[in-house]
């Protein structure tokens, strides 16, 4: 409406004015209800021509959309395990920092295993220090097997040699007891050596690495323990979290909650038609209003153009995609931040707004070797942003009152 009424002042004035003075054709006389047509025609031709173009370049040059929000993201409350809520620590829409407990479940069993594994490491710290005291045994024994051993070659040493010196007093059969002797000894010596070495392997490796074990089990036990304890991953606010003690959550099927990170609004997400995707680019400058801030427009400026298209995703499945079954056209995504820092402060998260972006071509217009007709066409894209800058600036007005009394309750 705002378009035919700039161009009726430059097509259907002139062309009333033209007959009302320069022919002299009287409204209700010569122009009347049934001759408008007829006697303004060019006006009226000319006005749905240029109204048409004016529409067109406006929309096309200078896009705009009602699918913008300030999208966030939400962290869902739950455990890493199934389980009985034992106590809770907050309530909904409570504020809570990152650290801080939401709720505890039961954990007698995780305690009863901590317990367990710290046990069987005092069990086998002992059994360290048994091997330790069995290894100093196994070292006596191997003193007392060398000093019998000593004794032994003493005795057969002496006997064979009075054997060799033809003495009455010892026989062939004495000196072969004595190297019997000598040989059980060696083997006692050897026998007492293998103890001491498995003692010490034991003390070396095999205990060792129970108590190794026993401390990750441990470890493990203190883990799962601190699991029944969950806590806020960041900093934000509890939200349909309505857990009582008795309750089972499950991290699969029933979650405890959501909580909504804390944090300003610093871009916007928009959605605009795909028939601009060579118009809009970053850098361009834009307007947002939002209904959550009325009365106020709000200089934005265009950061990221995402080079993908949602709508045209595809998952494998073991299924064939047929492309007519494919959603409606989607839109482009388009970032959009704030031209000044903190202008968003205060959107609430998940916000919905009307934006706009426009086509600048200030730095075309200072090129050389630009034609006349050029550089009118140009300024005329850019003028007519106005147009759309103006109906921005409408709909904000008009928004509150559209919601708060036009649409009803």
């Amino acid at each position: 409406m705002l378009e035919f009424l700039l161009c009726s002042l430059i097509t259907i004035l002139p062309d009333y004015l033209y007959r009302r003075f320069a022919q002299g054709k009287r409204f209700g006389h010569e122009i009347n209800l049934f001759s408008v047509w007829y006697e303004l025609r060019w006006g009226i031709t000319l006005c749905v021509i240029l109204t048409i173009c004016l529409i067109t370049a406006v929309f096309y040059f200078h896009p705009t959309t009602k699918a913008v929000n300030s999208t966030f993201r939400t962290v869902t409350i739950l455990p890493e395990s199934n389980g009985r809520v034992a106590e809770t620590f907050v309530e909904i829409n409570q504020k809570v920092e990152a650290g801080q407990p939401l709720f505890r479940l039961d954990d007698l069993e995780e305690r009863a295993a901590l317990e367990t594994a710290r046990r069987k490491i005092a069990e086998i710290e002992a059994a360290q220090r048994v091997a330790r005291s069995t290894l100093r045994e196994a070292e006596g024994r191997i003193i007392q097997a060398r000093g019998h051993l000593k004794q032994a070659r003493d005795e057969y040493d002496t006997r064979n040699q009075l054997l060799r010196q033809a003495s009455s007093a010892i026989s062939e059969r004495e000196v072969e007891r004595a190297l019997v002797q000598v040989q059980t000894q060696i083997g006692a010596v050897d026998a007492a050596v293998a103890a001491r070495d498995t003692v010490q392997a034991e003390l070396d490796f095999q205990l060792p690495s129970q108590k190794a074990r026993a401390e990750a089990e441990l470890e493990e036990a203190q883990v799962a323990l601190d699991k029944t304890l969950v806590v806020a991953g960041t900093d934000g606010y509890v939200q349909q979290f309505s857990l009582r003690p008795g309750d089972v959550v499950n991290p699969m099927f029933r979650p405890a909650g959501i909580l909504v990170p804390e944090r300003n609004v610093n871009g916007l997400a928009a959605g605009f038609g795909q028939i601009q995707a060579q118009i809009i680019h970053p850098g361009m400058l834009g307007e947002v209003a939002c209904p959550s801030r009325p009365w106020e427009i709000i200089p934005m400026v265009v950061t990221e153009v995402q080079d993908v298209i949602a709508a045209g995703q595809v998952r494998p499945t073991d299924q064939l995609v047929d492309i007519g079954q494919m959603p409606q056209a989607g839109t482009i995504t388009v970032i959009m931040e704030p031209l000044y820092i903190g202008a968003l402060d205060g959107l609430p998260q998940g916000a919905s707004c009307i934006a706009n972006v426009y086509t600048s071509n200030h730095e075309r217009l200072d090129e050389p070797g630009l034609s006349t007709g050029q550089w009118i066409v140009l300024h005329a894209i850019d003028t007519i942003g106005l147009v759309h800058a103006a109906i921005l600036r409408l709909h904000a007005v008009l928004m509150p009152i559209q919601t708060l009394v036009l649409t009803g309750h």
